[in-house]
């Protein structure tokens, strides 16, 4: 990949990529548009899918994520992708390995606090990803808003040579964001998993015309989210979008995050109230 990636940018060719876990859908794919959009017809596309175990906690799914690499590769020739990267476990965690890359501030709350080594796999993942596949640009969904924050920090405190794009979160009919994860929803499931876009629909009708204080926002939404029988809130903060510090008065332009079990299912969405 790294031979490849050189030998095209010595000709000047730019790259665009998109790092996945697979299992992807049309979320993915507006991800892949957008860094065409970016590096242009004579760029190169590059997506990689790779299920990340240093980012899942021994309680959590990595033996169950979906995967279907068949798939992933006609999605991928269709959407024109010019590379597919898909390594092994050996391949990026070679024996005794021990280097990680660690963010310390914007990956403290939310995600940080619910899954405490979650991030210290994505960073050093990304990081891995990028000396791997050399781009010129990563897209990123806002969907992981956090992680989105997290990484660029990374790419400014270490001086990457990568723009890290944030695209818009791809959402079905109703609402809910796309994710592989939705597939583990049963059809009860599904209907109910919609209550996080009514959360962020609630706060935007509450915040409209005054700001309101955290904690009663809070309490309405929990509110929400329990009378959805399959559904159990884990956290859902209010913060300044550029710090990701948490805010006392919500208010228009105030960053909610969320993150609510559904069944045994943990999603997560945000959005910009």
């Amino acid at each position: 990949m790294q031979r490849l990636t050189r030998k095209l940018k010595a000709q000047g060719v730019q790259f665009g990529f998109v790092p996945t876990m697979g299992y992807l859908h049309a979320g993915h794919i507006s991800l892949v548009k957008r860094a065409r959009q970016l590096v242009g017809k004579t760029g190169q596309v590059v997506v990689s899918i790779y299920v990340n175990p240093t980012q899942f906690a021994p309680t959590e799914d990595l033996s169950k994520y979906p995967r279907d690499l068949a798939q992933d590769k006609q999605m991928c020739r269709d959407a024109g992708v010019d590379i597919l990267f898909v390594p092994s476990d050996t391949e990026m965690y070679p024996a005794e390995f021990s280097t990680y890359v660690v963010e310390e501030k914007l990956s403290r709350r939310m995600e940080g606090a619910s899954r405490p080594t979650h991030f210290r796999g994505v960073t050093s993942v990304v990081a891995k990803l990028f000396n791997i596949v050399l781009p010129d640009v990563s897209v990123f969904g806002a969907k992981d808003f956090q992680q989105a924050a997290v990484i660029q920090r990374m790419v400014r405190d270490l001086h990457f040579p990568v723009k890290v794009v944030v695209a818009p979160t791809h959402r079905e009919r109703d609402g809910l964001a796309m994710s592989s994860r939705n597939k583990y929803l049963n059809p009860m499931q599904r209907d109910q998993a919609t209550v996080l876009w009514l959360a962020m629909e609630l706060a935007r009708k509450q915040v409209k015309s005054r700001s309101v204080a955290v904690e009663r926002l809070r309490s309405e939404i929990s509110k929400l989210i329990a009378t959805q029988s399959e559904a159990r809130l884990d956290y859902v903060e209010f913060f300044d979008r550029e710090t990701l510090e948490p805010v006392e008065m919500v208010k228009r332009g105030t960053q909610m995050a969320l993150a609510v079990f559904v069944g045994k299912t943990r999603l997560i969405d945000n959005g910009t109230l």
